[in-house]
């Protein structure tokens, strides 16, 4: 596929002869007759490949090379000379150039030159691309809040991503534990290696180990051959251990042989196996009450807690709850072929007085369930569950203003109608024109 490219070069003809060249095959060319203004040219397009001469007006070719590769990496830099040295040539390729040629000498040599050029920086902008919808996909930009509490856990989280730091996630069932793991290993410099996640308490004993470290053919009933674990497919990358806190005794002595000597044995062989990862570890229970009890390794928590982030409850967040609940309708909604829902503000309050025990994961249950319940683009507290619709443990305070309670009234019969608007002005015993007037004057909708 033509890309497009950009020439530097302070002769006027000689730099329209190759445009004319690189135009006939396809590929979109734009000059610039000095260092400065291609620079300019540079940051406010995507060139996958710039031919620029050894000698600019103010400047030259191999120093405009390491400049480029500072403002587009993955752009590629072939240099131009009429005199070629091979010490020249050495430094244009030290500073990142694809390669380095005589004027006239290589006339031959510059379309193909260029077509490998041009595939090699589409192959990078490719990547470029991917790996950033990874980090939209996975990235601290994807935790969602503005709360001090959230605000904090992310900030330890980045400080901490960038070191190789053995990091413990603790806080309740449905934090975002996970979601934190894979902010942390995008934001590593392991985020090109593999980013592997385990449950230590959805496998029994043996299957976990055999998972963890892997095993020889014949260790055991079944074992009928090697197989790699878990860390040695998370080589080069980060390893996610959530609900550590489950994992048996035994099998917590071999994990802290990982960390301390960055090695393992698979089960039924006599060699241990190196490996270079990282281990995030997460769990909702009190490890260090577990470890001062004997239920979990004290050796092995002072190892994991080394960096440990509390990620905060959602009651404790409660700013963040109506943001929450608006991006996951939104995603909810696309992922059935509905429209862009509305939130009504009664929904929203229900939300945010509601105690939330199972965290972000019940919210999205929840919103998912109010989504698909909907019959027209507005979510109404109806669509909640009972216990969501009026929290026990938080009553709704008692109004005695007048169009207060008409209000909330209108509002409980448009519930009840799932908003019916000619069932609730039947139900009301007013007439349709005289509910719409009472509906914008209230602003139920919003």
């Amino acid at each position: 596929m033509p890309g497009t490219i950009l020439l530097i070069d302070d002769e006027p003809k000689l730099r329209q002869l190759l445009a004319r060249i690189l135009t006939l095959e396809d590929y979109q060319v734009l000059e610039a007759d000095d260092a400065r203004s291609g620079l300019r040219t540079l940051e406010r397009t995507e060139i996958q490949l710039v031919i620029s001469d050894v000698k600019l007006p103010d400047g030259n070719g191999i120093d405009l090379t390491a400049q480029v590769k500072k403002i587009q990496p993955a752009t590629e830099v072939i240099v131009l000379t009429a005199y070629g040295t091979i010490a020249d040539g050495v430094k244009a390729i030290k500073n990142g150039a694809f390669d380095y040629i005589t004027k006239g000498d290589d006339n031959d040599k510059i379309i193909p030159l260029v077509s490998r050029a041009i595939e090699k920086a589409q192959l990078q902008f490719r990547i470029k691309r991917l790996e950033e919808q990874v980090q939209q996909k996975y990235g601290f930009e994807k935790i969602i809040g503005q709360s001090k509490t959230i605000q904090q856990a992310i900030d330890l989280a980045r400080r901490v991503a960038v070191t190789d730091t053995t990091v413990l996630l603790t806080g309740e069932t449905g934090t975002g534990k996970e979601v934190f793991a894979q902010a942390i290993h995008q934001a590593s410099p392991r985020r090109a290696g593999s980013f592997v996640a385990v449950n230590c308490s959805a496998l029994g004993k043996e299957i976990l180990e055999s998972e963890l470290f892997g095993h020889r053919a014949g260790a055991f009933t079944g074992a009928t051959r090697d197989k790699k674990g878990l860390f040695e497919e998370a080589n080069k990358g980060t390893i996610f251990l959530d609900e550590i806190g489950e994992m048996a005794l035994d099998l917590q002595a071999k994990l802290l042989r990982v960390l301390e000597t960055h090695e393992f044995m698979r089960v039924g062989d006599t060699k241990p196996t190196k490996t270079d990862v990282r281990v995030v570890a997460a769990t909702n229970r009190d490890l260090k009450q577990d470890a001062e009890t004997g239920h979990f390794r004290s050796d092995l928590y002072y190892r994991l807690s080394v960096f440990s982030i509390e990620l905060p409850p959602l009651r404790d967040r409660r700013d963040d709850i109506p943001v929450l609940a608006e991006v996951l309708a939104q995603q909810e909604a696309a992922k059935i072929g509905k429209k862009q829902m509305t939130l009504s503000p009664a929904f929203i309050d229900a939300l945010t007085r509601y105690s939330w025990k199972g965290n972000i994961r019940e919210l999205k249950n929840v919103i998912e369930r109010s989504v698909i319940l909907s019959d027209g683009q507005t979510l109404l507290p109806a669509y909640l569950p009972l216990d969501v619709q009026s929290p026990s443990s938080q009553p709704a305070a008692f109004s005695y203003d007048l169009a207060t309670v008409e209000k909330n009234h209108i509002e409980r019969v448009l519930q009840h109608t799932n908003g019916n608007k000619a069932e609730s002005a039947r139900l009301l015993g007013i007439s349709l024109s005289t509910l719409y007037r009472k509906y914008d004057e209230y602003q139920l909708g919003q």
